[in-house]
């Protein structure tokens, strides 16, 4: 596996050349794209929110103010900078502006604490952090500068929705003030002096194995697959997309952002709940929308629900398991459903608009892009299982990744020899008539799916084995109507503790720094943890006892409320089981 200086695992030359020459990779910077899709349809609309509607000409405009601005900050190419920021106008004007002066994005999530936070800037090098200043419920600013301090090279602070006298470089006066046309010279140097084989964004993966990893994504796979998407879904210049999970996700960049603008479309760009996304989706007329069940599940009781789905394509289901009871109800209504599974490390698998109802509603797809290629394997090996077997679902194409950034020994073991990447989800390749489609049937990974965000469970046992009170512990997945899972800890107690509180967890978590949306929801103490004949601790068996639990009333008693994030729903309270 060859390696770059700079830690990145390149793809093939003749691939690339290939790719190159088929037009699968343009040849071009994000942001070169962008003008282009600006250029042909400048006075189409580019991005609506609830307060905002620009055209591709008004976007483009803001995009380059903010370049010169963060280029007059003192920042400059390859410069890594942090992004914790929500879905708004000014956000896309960011994300935009900082890749046109070549800086790379680092996605974030403005829910991430201080040790995720602390562990993605050393892993970058990022010099600069974008928070989002009027993010409810928590100081982002004060974090940022609370992170300089930890980290005196995250030397730069910029900031949305800040007051003027709060620290920071603010978006909105970036916005203000127009570039000079040497400005605009300097920013047009910097995309034709780009090396399109070194990274544009950097997304990450939490993983199994407890610290994150760094995926490198480039300017050209990028954007194709955002092309390849909408191409899969028919969309052109005169859609409208509607979108409401966090901008920076892998889901949002390719399947909304970037998708929307490699076409000309637009991009309707809201937060989850239905009185703020749907009024935006009458308003615009959208056609497409990609959500959660947990989403279309809250959007079915909002007064304008028929109004805003009345002019679809497709709603496109993801993020959890749909399950086939709300699959039926919302083709009842007259809502085309499909579905659709992606991983930040690249693969898109889609199911077809004109599938069969019971391929729709049961598997997650076909991979997008003729390029695309799939293989199930025995895990842990490279021996291909017979169509209809299990198999871990194995990956590669031009938009896949072929490494993480500086991880040779993670990547011996999740990329095969020859590029494939091992996706550590089991899958079964099925034939529904005279189609074939990819169903997933669970994980070879330890990870628990909350609503499309990836807890590692050995991250969230490994801190709390430093709590006093617990001698082991083991975090499962608990089934979810809304949010596909949610995080139980099976607990035993150090010897002499008679009890322990979901209060307690929650307040060490944070104490430790750690986001809210990977605390454990519920809580089990038990004598001991099952294991298997090799000492491994029998999850399995504990994911069945939990979901027994959920499904007997008389096991859910009430705990203290404590506020938990999801990226689509307001969080019901925790629940406690003692065992009897």
């Amino acid at each position: 596996m060859a390696v770059t200086s700079a830690g990145l695992v390149p793809y093939p030359t003749d691939l690339v050349e290939r790719y190159r020459a088929d037009g699968v990779w343009g040849g071009h910077t994000i942001v070169e794209e962008l003008r282009a899709t600006a250029k042909r349809f400048p006075d189409h609309l580019a991005l609506a929110t609830p307060a905002d509607r620009w055209t591709y000409r008004e976007l483009v405009e803001k995009v380059d103010a903010v370049a010169a601005g963060v280029v007059r900050a003192g920042l400059a190419p390859g410069d890594p900078i942090i992004m914790q920021i929500t879905n708004g106008a000014l956000g896309v004007a960011a994300w935009y502006g900082i890749l046109a002066a070549g800086l790379i994005p680092v996605c974030t999530l403005a829910i991430h604490r201080s040790q995720e936070i602390g562990q993605i800037a050393g892993l970058t090098g990022a010099v600069a952090h974008l928070v989002q200043a009027d993010f409810p419920k928590f100081d982002l600013v004060q974090f940022a500068l609370d992170m300089r301090a930890e980290n005196p090279v995250l030397a730069t602070l910029l900031t949305i929705g800040a007051s003027a006298d709060q620290p920071g470089t603010r978006i909105e006066d970036l916005v203000a003030q127009p570039p000079t046309d040497a400005e605009l010279e300097h920013l047009a140097a910097i995309a034709r002096e780009t090396d399109l084989a070194q990274p544009a964004i950097y997304q990450l993966s939490g993983g199994t194995t407890g610290i994150p990893k760094v995926i490198p994504r480039l300017h050209e796979e990028y954007w194709y697959n955002a092309r390849s998407t909408v191409e899969w879904w028919g969309l052109d210049h005169t859609d409208r997309l509607g979108f409401a999970l966090p901008l920076v996700h892998n889901a949002a960049i390719a399947n909304a952002l970037f998708g929307a603008h490699s076409i000309g479309a637009a991009l309707l760009l809201g937060l989850p709940p239905a009185a703020v996304m749907l009024p935006l989706m009458v308003r615009e007329k959208a056609t497409w929308m990609l959500a959660s069940p947990g989403m279309m599940i809250e959007y079915q009781t909002h007064p304008d629900f028929a109004e805003a789905f009345s002019d679809f394509k497709t709603v496109v289901m993801s993020a959890a398991r749909v399950d086939r009871p709300l699959f039926d109800e919302l083709e009842a209504k007259g809502i085309r459903v499909t579905q659709a599974f992606g991983m930040t490390e690249g693969m898109f698998l889609f199911t077809p608009r004109d599938g069969a109802t019971d391929l729709r509603a049961s598997t997650i797809g076909m991979p997008i892009s003729p390029y695309d290629e799939v293989r199930l394997y025995q895990p842990d090996t490279e021996i291909e299982v017979a169509p209809g077997e299990p198999g871990e679902l194995c990956v590669r194409g031009p938009y896949t990744i072929r490494g993480y950034l500086n991880a040779p020994e993670r990547n011996a073991q999740a990329f095969t020899a020859d590029g494939f990447y091992r996706s550590g989800d089991i899958a079964v390749y099925r034939q529904f008539g005279d189609e074939w489609s990819y169903s997933l049937e669970g994980r070879v990974k330890d990870l628990i799916n909350r609503g499309g965000e990836k807890i590692n469970a050995e991250e969230i046992e490994i801190t709390l084995m430093a709590h006093p009170s617990i001698r082991e512990v083991a975090l499962v997945a608990m089934p979810d109507a809304r949010l596909g899972e949610r995080a139980c800890a099976f607990i035993v107690l150090a010897p002499g503790v008679p009890g322990i509180e979901l209060s307690e967890i929650a307040e060490f978590l944070e104490l430790a720094g750690l986001a809210k949306f990977k605390w454990p929801e519920r809580i089990e103490t038990i004598d001991e943890l099952p294991r298997t004949q090799i000492g491994k601790i029998a999850k399995a068996a504990l994911r069945e006892q939990v979901a027994g639990g959920i499904a007997a009333p008389r096991a859910m008693l009430p705990t203290p409320q404590i506020e938990l994030h999801t990226i689509n729903i307001s969080s019901e309270s925790p629940v406690i089981r003692r065992e009897q």
